[in-house]
């Protein structure tokens, strides 16, 4: 059996730009679940950091979970495997992944002449995108589908995959997915704003605000007990469309096309449309992100669209 070792942390973003940040990148590690789909018949360890690594719990496609240490480290180069896939652009784990035995390598590698991160032949368009914020504005591709391009394949449609089974059932029409990780606070829809959309909505429907991020299996059970959710781009937006949820997502600093919301919700951005948009800043240099250009009476009438009709 053909053994896979699958490299994502969360570290840094398999798009955008190489740098760490205080935190993981929880949603990115979640939606890179869908590339397990082209591994059903092989053997896979996932090395991950420990804050993602409630994502991967009882994922049926996934043979051992492994969180990055020194133990896993030093395990890992004296373990050859037919293929390593490395989607973090960090010198230092690209150096690492580049001395792991393996037949072919996919993703990103080490450079030694100039101690940075480069990409394997196919990871060049992902590698450039992250690296020129024009190409990736301009960029009309959904994420998954270049992520299985990086790997020689081509999507056709294949979801996320959530081993984690809720323990709760429906009771909410609606959540309120209102809350960011530490590096994306740009990505805010601000508070004035979710409270005049309660208002617009709580005579017609029930609903419930986001419990904390902490407990990935709690917050799991929280997004599992509602109808639709509403949501910036996040790692809950992930988790809503792999619950086969609703979903309406707010986007301003983001790209929307990157997204693949299969036929299940849709995006709304700001209809005054500005030259920086997507920017993909953790901060905006403006004293209100774009984002809060989106009215609350829009996104109201997008969510009776979608409960209406079902």
């Amino acid at each position: 059996m053909e053994k896979v070792l699958i490299i994502k942390l969360g570290f840094v973003e398999t798009i955008g730009k190489g740098s760490i940040f205080d935190g993981v990148s929880l949603g990115d590690v979640f939606r890179t679940t869908a590339i397990l789909h082209l591994f059903k018949d092989s053997e896979v360890t996932w090395l991950v950091s420990k804050e993602a690594s409630q994502l991967l719990y009882n994922n049926e496609y996934i043979k051992r979970t492994l969180i990055y240490d020194l133990t896993s480290i030093l395990q890992l180069q004296s373990e050859y495997f037919d293929v390593v896939i490395n989607l973090e652009k960090i010198p230092g784990i690209c150096a690492f992944s580049d001395k792991i035995p393996a037949w072919k390598r996919y993703g990103f590698r080490f450079d030694a002449s100039t101690g940075t991160a480069k990409a394997y032949d196919k990871a060049d368009e992902i590698l450039a995108n992250s690296d020129d914020a024009t190409l990736r504005k301009t960029s009309t591709k959904p994420w998954i589908s270049m992520l299985y391009e990086m790997l020689g394949k081509k999507w056709q449609g294949e979801e996320y995959i959530l081993g984690y089974k809720p323990k709760t059932n429906v009771e909410y029409d609606i959540g309120f997915n209102l809350k960011t990780g530490k590096k994306w606070r740009n990505k805010s829809w601000q508070e004035k704003h979710w409270q005049v959309l309660e208002k617009l909505l709580d005579t017609k429907y029930k609903i419930s605000y986001q419990e904390s991020l902490d407990d990935i299996f709690g917050y799991i059970d929280w997004l599992n007990q509602h109808r639709l959710i509403v949501t910036n781009d996040s790692l809950g937006l992930h988790l809503a469309l792999a619950l086969k949820k609703k979903v309406i997502a707010l986007f301003g600093p983001t790209s929307s096309k990157e997204i693949e919301f299969f036929n299940r919700g849709l995006a709304l951005e700001p209809e005054n449309y500005k030259t920086c948009m997507p920017c993909y800043d953790a901060e905006c240099k403006y004293e209100l992100s774009c984002i809060n250009e989106i009215e609350p009476e829009k996104v109201a009438k997008e969510i009776d669209k979608l409960l209406q009709n079902g």
